[in-house]
C-alpha cells in the first residue's frame, strides 16, 4: 500500500504580483506556498514539503534501501538512489521530479515514500535527480543535469565500481529507463532526445515513461480553458504560465520546442508510455504528445486515469488517489517487465 501524505504540497496555486512595496522591493511573481520572486533578485521557496533523509522508509516492509550520491562535482548535483534488497540483477529508473522547473527536491518527503514504494513494487533501482531549479538556473540547466547524470551512470557502468557503491553491482546498466512526472517528465524526454546523438554503452536505453508531462503553448487547448480543475490537482492554467515564465530563457515563449515538442522521421526513441489524468489541465498537451510521437514511428502506450487531477500519485488527498496509484504502478511495471 501507499502511504497517505496528510498535506497537500501545491494546494495554493495562486499566482499573483504584489505591488505592496517595502524600500523599493516588489514581489513580481509568486506561486502561493511554493515560490516568491522579488525584483531583487531575491529568490523565497517556503518548506511546505518536509525533505526526508534517505534512510526514512514509509513502509518497513518495503525492504528497500536507498543513499544520497553526487554525481556532478562542479555543481555538487546529488540524487538518491533506492535499491530494493534482493540477489537479482534489476533494472534501472533514472527519475526527475516534478514543480514546474522551479520548486521540488529528490528529499521531498512525497517523492522519497512513492520512489520507495515504486522501487519495492516493480522491483528496479531507481535514481532520482535532484536537479538544479529556476529561475536561478533558467533552462536547459535542468536538461544538462540530467546528461550529466546519463554520463555519471555510463562511467560507473564501465568502471564496474562495485567497492565504491552498494547498488552498482545490483544494477543491469543495458536495462534502463528514463521517467519523471510533470516536469521532470519534461526533462526525462529532453534528455532522450539529446541521447540520439550520444553512444551510451554500456548502457542500453529501453523506455521512458512520462507521467503527466508539462508541455505548453501559446495558444490554450479545450483542457487548459475548459477544464474545471478538482480541488485536489496540483496545476492550474496561471501557475503553469507562472512556472514556464520562471523556467524559460528570457525572450522566449511556450512555442519553443522545449515546450512543444516536434520529432523529425529520422529522431529515434525508445518505446514510450505515458500516464494521463482525465482532470489535468494538461490532458489535451499529453494526448497531442502521444501523437506527435506517434506520427514518427515511435512506439507510444498511453494509460489514462479517470477522476483524478494532476499529480495524483504523490498528494493522495482525494478518494480516488490511492487506487489509481496503484494502478499506475502496476502499469509502470508491466511496462519495464515487457522491455
Amino acid at each position: 500500500m501507499v502511504t497517505a501524505n496528510s498535506y497537500d504540497p501545491r494546494q495554493n496555486l495562486n499566482v499573483r504580483k504584489d505591488h505592496n512595496q517595502q524600500h523599493g522591493v516588489v514581489v513580481v511573481e509568486e506561486i502561493e506556498g511554493l515560490i516568491k520572486v522579488y525584483n531583487n533578485g531575491h529568490i523565497e521557496r517556503p518548506p511546505i514539503v518536509p525533505n526526508v533523509p534517505p534512510n526514512s522508509l514509509p513502509n518497513q516492509e518495503l525492504n528497500v534501501t536507498a543513499e544520497d550520491v553526487i554525481f556532478h562535482n562542479p555543481t555538487n548535483l546529488w540524487s538518491r538512489i533506492y535499491l530494493p534488497i534482493t540477489a537479482k540483477k534489476l533494472p534501472l529508473l533514472v527519475y526527475f521530479h516534478g514543480g514546474g522547473f522551479s520548486v521540488g527536491s529528490a528529499a521531498w518527503k512525497c517523492y522519497h515514500d512513492f520512489l520507495t514504494t515504486l522501487a519495492s513494487i516493480i522491483g528496479c533501482i531507481i535514481m532520482s535527480i535532484n536537479y538544479r531549479l529556476a529561475p536561478e538556473n533558467r533552462l536547459p540547466a535542468a536538461y544538462d543535469d540530467g546528461f550529466h547524470a546519463i554520463t555519471w551512470l555510463k562511467n560507473q557502468a564501465l568502471a564496474n565500481s562495485k567497492e565504491q557503491y552498494s547498488w552498482s553491482s545490483k544494477c543491469n546498466f543495458s536495462n534502463m529507463f528514463l521517467s519523471g512526472d510533470s516536469a521532470g517528465a519534461n526533462i526525462a524526454y529532453q534528455v532522450a532526445i539529446r541521447l540520439n546523438s550520444y553512444n551510451l554503452k554500456p548502457l542500453c536505453l529501453k523506455g521512458l515513461i512520462l507521467i503527466q508531462p508539462f508541455f505548453g503553448g501559446e495558444s490554450r487547448t479545450h483542457s487548459e480553458k475548459y477544464s474545471v480543475q478538482p480541488a485536489y490537482s496540483a496545476l492550474n492554467l496561471s501557475a503553469s504560465d507562472a512556472y514556464w515564465r520562471l523556467a524559460l530563457p528570457v525572450g522566449l515563449n511556450r512555442d519553443h520546442p522545449w515546450c512543444r515538442p516536434r520529432l523529425s522521421n529520422n529522431m529515434k526513441l525508445p518505446s514510450v508510455l505515458i500516464c494521463i489524468s482525465e482532470m489535468d489541465i494538461l490532458k489535451d498537451r499529453n494526448l497531442e504528445m502521444c501523437s506527435v510521437l506517434g506520427n514518427a514511428g515511435i512506439k507510444v502506450e498511453k494509460q489514462v486515469y479517470k477522476g483524478v487531477g494532476h499529480a495524483f500519485q504523490i498528494l493522495h488527498n482525494s478518494p480516488l488517489s490511492q487506487p489509481r496509484t496503484q494502478d499506475m504502478m502496476s502499469h509502470l511495471k508491466a511496462f519495464i517487465n515487457n522491455h
